[in-house]
């Protein structure tokens, strides 16, 4: 058996890191970011990346670690966190991934052997503008041609997967399904979920969103588009930043840009259940009506810490 590994999933909204902060006190654990929108510096009110307060003395990784003009891979974030995992286990703490970006977390604790292709910013512009002008289903049937079993695994709505799998077919000239292997990773991996019933989740979200209003959020965008960001990034794609530069830029009403934001959130939470699904036998589930000192203590004794 490798070394210890805790990995604390669940969708957006549900309360993980503060319970993941708690769990880290309890077992002298560090915490390793795994949701791909905290990846961003200048982003951290409307990504939800917690606070110094709200770490509580405990040591975080991998937040704010890419400008927001940067294309932040799946790749470089494994990179990241196995050299964030190792650094860790040296200093004889245990490592907590905690996050919602279900590629993220599964491509880390499956071992998945991500392909090694540069993005190329020409071809990906190109593909982009197709699925502007004809609609992104083009795209997927266009990669059902070239990879079928690329396509099975990717959903037809995501459009920045997709792009990719078909930017590594037509640079390599091999499918990319079967250059994405499988290593087993060398650790003792134990997985614990936060999840709530949906309507108290949805509830959640909207109180979140206020919040992330009511503290500065539309003042973060001001600054980052200030800055010479444009809402064009990638970055910019994280839920809510381009509604609140569409309000900045472009006059969209208050309340309008609210409700999108919440609606798209709650969308997004829903996308999150399948990567994260309660009949999953590897992971230990916990209902987070539980305050989050409760639930950490309840974690670690479920997973035998």
């Amino acid at each position: 058996m490798g070394t210890p590994i805790i990995a604390l999933i669940g969708a957006t909204a549900v309360g993980k890191s503060a319970v993941a902060v708690e769990l880290a006190r309890h077992i002298g654990g560090e915490i390793i970011n795994a949701d791909s929108r905290q990846v961003y510096r200048g982003m951290a009110i409307g990504t939800g990346v917690p606070s110094e307060e709200e770490r509580g003395g405990v040591l975080h990784h991998l937040y704010g670690i890419s400008k927001p003009d940067d294309d932040f891979s799946l790749g470089r974030f494994l990179t990241a966190a196995k050299c964030a995992i190792q650094d860790i286990h040296e200093r004889g703490k245990t490592p907590i991934v905690v996050g919602g970006t279900g590629q993220y977390v599964w491509a880390l604790l499956e071992g998945w052997n991500v392909p090694e292709v540069a993005p190329d910013p020409d071809l990906r512009q190109e593909l982009m503008e197709r699925a502007e002008a004809d609609g992104r289903e083009v795209l997927h049937k266009e990669l059902r041609r070239l990879d079928p079993a690329a396509a099975e695994l990717i959903h037809p709505n995501n459009l920045i997967r997709t792009v990719r799998a078909l930017e590594v077919v037509v640079t390599t000239g091999r499918p990319f399904s079967a250059q994405r292997t499988q290593t087993a990773p060398p650790w003792d991996i134990r997985i614990t979920g936060v999840s709530m019933e949906r309507d108290a989740l949805d509830s959640r979200i909207e109180q979140r969103v206020d919040r992330q209003l009511e503290v500065g959020w539309i003042d973060e965008v001001r600054s980052l588009l200030a800055a010479g960001y444009s809402s064009s990034l990638s970055s910019f794609r994280s839920i809510g930043y381009r509604e609140i530069a569409a309000h900045i830029e472009s006059g969209m009403p208050f309340d309008e840009m609210r409700q999108t934001i919440i609606h798209k959130t709650r969308r997004f939470a829903r996308t999150q259940f399948a990567w994260f699904r309660h009949d999953d036998e590897r992971i230990t589930w916990m209902d987070a009506d539980e305050e989050s000192e409760q639930l950490a203590e309840q974690t670690q004794a479920a997973l035998g810490l």
